[in-house]
Formats: C-alpha cells, sequence, structure tokens
C-alpha cells in the first residue's frame, strides 16, 4: 500500500524533492519532457512520479528497525529490498544509527511511502511497516511484499492505478469487494485503487498488469470479466525500468549474470541486455 503525506507537508514535500534531485523541479515546473538533460526514454513497462524521484547518480539509503529484530530477519528484508539494485544504482544499507527508510512490523498492514517523500517523516515514526513479518513467513511474500514497497521508496506508484487500468474497473463493486476482503471503506478503495495518476506526473509508459507494483484484481469487479493479473515479483520490465532512471554506472556481465545477481531470480544479465538493446536504452558505460 502507498502511504501519503498529510496535506500540510505536500508544499514541503515539493521543495525537500527538489532539493535532493534538482531535476524533480522541471516536472513541478510542468517540463515534463526532460529527465537527466535527455529525452525520456523509449516506452516501459511501470512508472516513477518524477516529483519523487531521488536521481539517476548512485544513491544508498540507510535502513533501520523500529523494533528490536533478529539480524538474520533484518539482513533477509535487506536482501529482498535490494533486489531492485540488481539493475537499479540505489540500494539499501544497514545502519545502526537512525535510518532514513524506518521498518516497523507492527500493526498497520503493508506500506511505504513515495520516494523522497520519506524525507518528511519524523524520525521516531516508521516510513515502511511489514505487519507480523518474521523468519517463518513465505519466500513469496517476501518478494510479493517487502519488494513492492521497496518499489514505492524508489518513487514508483501503484501500476493498477494507471488510467487503462483503472477504466476497467467497476467502482460499485470494488467497493463492496475491498470491504469484504480488507475491510477498506470507500475512501481508502478511492485512495488505493480508483483514482487514476496524473499521467503528466510519471515517466513510463504503458502499464503492465504483471508489474510488482500492480495490484492482483478479480474479474468479479472488471467491467469486462477479465482480472488484472498483478505481479508477485519484480519482472523484466520492472528491471529495466529500474535500470532506465537509476543507471549503473557500469553493467558488469560475468558469466552470465550481472555482480550482485541473486542466483534464485530467473531473469539473466543477457535477457536484461536484450531488453534493454530492444527498447533501445543501453547502460551507463557500455
Amino acid at each position: 500500500m502507498l502511504k501519503t503525506l498529510p496535506t500540510r507537508l505536500l508544499a514541503k514535500a515539493e521543495e525537500v524533492a527538489i532539493q535532493t534531485n534538482r531535476l524533480n523541479a522541471l516536472r513541478l515546473l510542468g517540463l515534463g519532457d526532460m529527465t537527466w538533460g535527455k529525452a525520456l526514454p523509449a516506452p516501459q513497462h511501470i512508472a516513477v512520479v518524477t516529483s519523487k524521484y531521488w536521481g539517476p547518480t548512485p544513491r544508498q539509503l540507510t535502513v533501520s528497525f523500529m523494533e528490536s529484530t533478529p539480524i538474520d530477519l533484518q539482513d533477509r528484508i535487506i536482501a529482498h529490498l535490494n533486489a531492485w539494485a540488481q539493475t537499479s544504482c540505489v540500494s539499501f544499507v544497514r545502519t545502526n544509527g537512525i535510518g532514513t527508510v524506518r521498518i516497523s512490523r507492527g500493526p498497520g498492514g503493508y506500506y511505504s511511502y513515495l520516494g523522497t517523500d520519506v524525507l518528511l517523516i519524523p524520525q521516531g515514526q516508521q516510513t515502511m511497516n511489514l505487519e507480523g513479518f518474521t523468519m517463518a513467513t513465505s519466500e513469496s511474500e517476501f518478494r510479493r511484499v517487502v519488494r513492492h514497497e521497496a518499489g514505492h521508496t524508489l518513487g514508483f506508484p501503484h501500476e493498477h492505478m494507471r488510467a487503462g487500468l483503472v477504466a476497467r474497473i467497476d467502482r460499485d463493486k470494488a467497493y463492496v469487494w475491498f470491504l469484504e476482503q480488507y475491510g477498506w471503506p470507500p475512501t481508502m478503495v478511492d485512495q488505493q485503487v480508483l483514482t487514476p495518476l496524473d499521467e503528466a506526473s510519471l515517466l513510463g509508459t504503458p502499464v503492465d498488469q504483471t508489474s510488482i507494483m500492480c495490484y492482483q484484481l478479480p474479474g468479479s469487479i472488471t467491467k469486462d470479466g477479465q482480472p488484472i493479473l498483478g505481479g508477485t515479483d519484480i519482472n523484466t520490465n520492472d528491471y529495466l525500468f529500474a535500470g532506465s532512471i537509476y543507471p549503473k554506472l557500469a553493467f558488469q556481465m560475468t558469466a552470465g549474470r550481472t555482480d550482485d545477481w541473486d542466483e534464485k531470480d530467473d531473469v539473466t544479465a543477457p535477457d536484461l541486455q536484450a531488453g534493454l538493446t530492444k527498447t533501445g536504452l543501453t547502460p551507463a558505460g557500455v
């Protein structure tokens, strides 16, 4: 789930976003066709809210935990946060101090604030919530939930809120389904599902219903009766897009994989190289 700032902090959020990455000013000023001094890359299947964007230079986001958390669980969570770092120059690193990203496993469900908005959250509060996560939590849940929330921290909004997918959802049926399944009131459904994102604020198109940033929604709440498939892990297009907006200085291909490639992942370095070539994108330094 995407956690939003209170209205009173929205103006401050714009100021902080620009201080963190001056390129955010381009979007806020309406210069939406520019990124880091170049034209937009070829269309990709995921989006980033460019006014919350960390910027294209390498960055480490420090991570701390709000509650006493076993070190093996800390390591496991951070490893899944860093799944994006296989193609992205933004990574997550543990700190013994107060992290930029602060994780709680307490009540509140699963959520993260969006991109640079995490800098506006008081240090005594979490920026990401992973309710009930333990070492007994399944690997599939780590991949589905932790990687999704890490995507929000990187500035990726909900893919199912792209206009093309929202248009397929029956509003009245959605209200009933989310109330029955999650206890969400209509205002929450509006905020998390039914309000289309402003395409002018996004970098990335067309939509991809298998992105990790897309909810799984049943055909019973869509106008055409077909489900919105949703994503259960970072897919190839997600990796490609993350690598295009957060480019690594170089792509070191070793034994068919990137240096820090997770052997359990299905997408190989040649897959990514081929995909980048197909979309007209090339990793920096190659």
